[in-house]
């Protein structure tokens, strides 16, 4: 979490990593905080409490509404038992003609505000009309069962009266109701249930029942009245008139109830988009599904017609208990949703506002307390870059004008002191400046030292090798020079004995006898080898101790090389190895030519043995410095370990060959070191190895020598 936080404050301005702006942030983010949480519960506190009083409201609404709409149906009823006991009616049912009792009839309907009024007998068989008695039957329902049983809904007020929902064939049965008044063609409606259909051609009704008894109180007839729902607009009006009267809602706000038939408004005073009555339109699918479908109140926003209300409906239902229709009851809910944000703003302002003037006076507050501070890390970073600067006087009645104070006083101290240490590094400059330069020489004493010990130590090294080998090429030319005294004086006796027998083979005579004197030769010289490789390790090893120059016979490169090539002819052509040479040396080595030759064969016979089938020598001669000439033979062999290029001429050192005894390449360098000469090596595991032999040279002429 530290890390985080070290890596946001990274990303500020290099300006607000200050330490006043750090504070003022503390001061500041949680005020903004506060003042936002604060502005949020306030708008979510406003925004509950003023729907939960709107809900409230709109609630008791609907129950207003509600037993306005029971009143109706008690005034139905009780209008139409008023006109079934008139005395009138009773007399002419009894004495009076059709045309009388259907003249007294007309006017009841119209004074009492029914939509019709119907006479029926005492059986409901019969129904009066201006032909008199007709045959007919009264609408089914329990309203006839109870009048026929004779029993009565309320003693109080007898008769029935209830909602119920005509179909289209009902209706047209009854004079007064037509299809103007009835059929409601279907407006679509936003946020509607799809339907199909293009009209609302249903009628809703109160209907009500009541019997007419003689004077002996006996029934002879029933009265049936009824008040339409469609269109009925006086009934809606009354009943927004009682609900939302004057000053009971907020200005620009509308109260309005309307009668569903269905989810069809039937009857209402919602306006239309042209401020007409929204008759034929629809209720939104929510408020269909909870109310008609579920049967249960709708106390909640919704959407009516074309704007949002605070809506209450509740489910109509019908004779039988059926819900056919709903009754509703809201309210405009834009105005009192602009009050409440307005007030919400205000507060929010008001909190802005205050929050505003505290973080102004936390900033100025601020800048008095952090503008000494401030001045202190001026002349702090002043001072870091080389300045001199002071922080001066300022107010010594508080703890800042003191500290002030103090950091000047130290930083004259710490003046005085860099004035002395900058003293003392200058003297302690100089000494170390002498003291390196004599250490540098010590140095290099120690590194001259160390040079003679290393070649000391080589000189010693190659001392002992030669040493080793001069002991067993002693040994070994001991023994070889008594095999070839015997065959030197057998060879003699042969040829004695042979006598003139002996031309013959006089040549593979003189061959042997040139072989043998050239065994002897050798072996002589590895005496003398011998005798100088055993020198101590206190006596000289150059070559001049080894052997004069004077008595060397300078050899020309090129010629021994082929003569070697010759004598490794079968074994080159044997492993199908081919050589190619190339010559730039103009100089002649002085060096014995057979020993040249013995040092060259071994060379390009441990060649041929690294090689195996196939392969390719070259071999180069060239000129060197100081008086120098040399011989390079590249092999395209195996290659030597890095591990064992140092010992490669040490004596009896193999390599792992399954042939020889290693004592090639150890006598060859022995042979060449004796005439002041050098071998190297150079070999890479996989490719292939180069020996490079340095011989002392003169000027001379090739074709002039041997």
């Amino acid at each position: 979490m530290r890390s985080e936080g070290l890596r946001l404050t990274s990303l500020l301005p290099k300006r607000f990593h200050a330490l006043r702006y750090r504070l003022l942030a503390l001061v500041l983010v949680p005020l903004l905080l506060l003042s936002g949480t604060v502005i949020l519960l306030a708008a979510k506190w406003s925004s509950d409490y003023t729907y939960e009083q709107l809900f409230a409201k709109v609630n008791a609404d609907l129950q207003v509404a509600r037993e306005s709409f029971r009143r109706i149906r008690k005034d139905t009823r009780s209008e139409l038992s008023a006109v079934a006991g008139s005395a009138a009616l009773v007399h002419v049912l009894g004495n009076g003609t059709v045309d009388d009792i259907m003249r007294l009839l007309a006017e009841q309907q119209v004074a009492r505000e029914f939509d019709f009024l119907r006479a029926w007998s005492f059986d409901g068989r019969l129904v009066l009309t201006s032909e008199g008695w007709q045959v007919d039957e009264l609408r089914p329902g329990p309203s006839p069962a109870v009048l026929q049983a004779g029993t009565l809904a309320d003693a109080a007020q007898p008769g029935v009266a209830h909602i119920e929902l005509y179909e289209a064939a009902d209706w047209q049965k009854i004079p007064g109701l037509d299809a103007d008044r009835v059929v409601l063609p279907l407006v679509p409606t936003a946020r509607a249930r799809p339907t199909d259909r293009q009209v609302e051609d249903r009628a809703m009704v109160i209907r009500s029942l009541h019997e007419v008894l003689d004077n002996q109180g006996r029934l002879i007839a029933m009265l049936e009245g009824g008040v339409l729902l469609n269109r009925n607009f006086a009934f809606v009006d009354e009943i927004r008139d009682l609900v939302y009267g004057p000053g009971s809602l907020a200005p620009g706000s509308r109260g309005t109830v309307t009668v569903f038939l269905d989810d069809v408004r039937i009857s209402t005073n919602v306006p239309w988009l042209d401020d007409t009555r929204a008759l034929g339109t629809r209720v939104s699918t929510e408020v269909y599904r909870t109310v008609l479908t579920q049967g249960e109140s709708w106390i909640d926003r919704a959407f009516v017609v074309k704007d949002w209300y605070i809506s209450a409906y509740e489910p109509i239902t019908d004779v039988n208990g059926e819900r056919i229709g709903m009754l509703y009851a809201g309210y405009l809910e834009a105005p009192f949703r602009s009050r409440m944000l307005m007030a919400i703003a205000v507060l929010s302002i008001l909190v802005i506002a205050g929050s505003l003037l505290a973080g102004l006076a936390a900033i100025l507050g601020a800048r008095s307390i952090f503008a000494p501070i401030e001045s202190m890390t001026a002349v702090v970073r002043a001072t870091a870059a080389g300045e001199h600067r002071r922080i001066g006087s300022l107010s010594p009645d508080n703890e800042i004008g003191e500290l002030a104070s103090n950091f000047d006083v130290m930083l004259d101290t710490l003046e005085s002191h860099r004035r002395r240490i900058e003293q003392d590094a200058a003297q302690l400059e100089d000494k170390v400046q002498h003291r390196t330069a004599e250490l540098e020489q010590q140095n290099r004493r120690l590194q001259d030292s160390i040079d003679l010990l290393h070649q000391t130590r080589r000189q010693l090294a190659n001392a002992e090798k030669l040493a080793a080998l001069g002991e067993l090429t002693a040994g070994v030319a001991h023994e070889i020079n008594n095999p070839t005294a015997v065959i030197l004086g057998n060879m003699d006796v042969l040829v004695a004995d042979l006598g003139p027998g002996c031309d013959k083979v006089q040549t593979e005579i003189d061959l042997i006898f040139e072989q043998v004197y050239r065994i002897r030769s050798i072996t002589e010289r590895l005496l003398q080898y011998s005798r100088s490789s055993q020198a101590g390790p206190g006596q000289s090893l150059s070559p001049p101790a080894q052997v004069q120059r004077a008595d060397i016979e300078p050899v020309s490169l090129p010629r021994v090389i082929e003569e070697s090539l010759t004598l490794l002819a079968h074994e080159l052509a044997g492993c199908q190895v081919s050589v190619t040479e190339r010559h730039e040396a103009t100089g002649l080595a002085l060096i014995d030519r057979q020993e040249l030759l013995q040092v060259l064969v071994n060379l390009v016979s441990n060649a041929i043995q690294s090689m195996g089938e196939g392969g390719q020598i070259r071999m180069e001669t060239r000129n060197c410095d100081d008086d120098q000439v040399g011989i390079t033979i590249h092999d395209t062999g195996c290659g030597i370990e890095a591990d064992d290029l140092p010992r490669v001429f040490d004596p009896f050192f193999t390599s792992g060959k399954a042939s020889g005894t290693g004592l090639g390449l150890s006598v060859s360098y022995g042979i060449v070191r004796r005439f002041g000469g050098d071998i190297q090596v150079h070999s890479e595991r996989g490719v292939g190895s180069v020996f490079d032999v340095l011989l002392p040279a003169v000027a001379g002429n090739e074709d002039s020598n041997t």
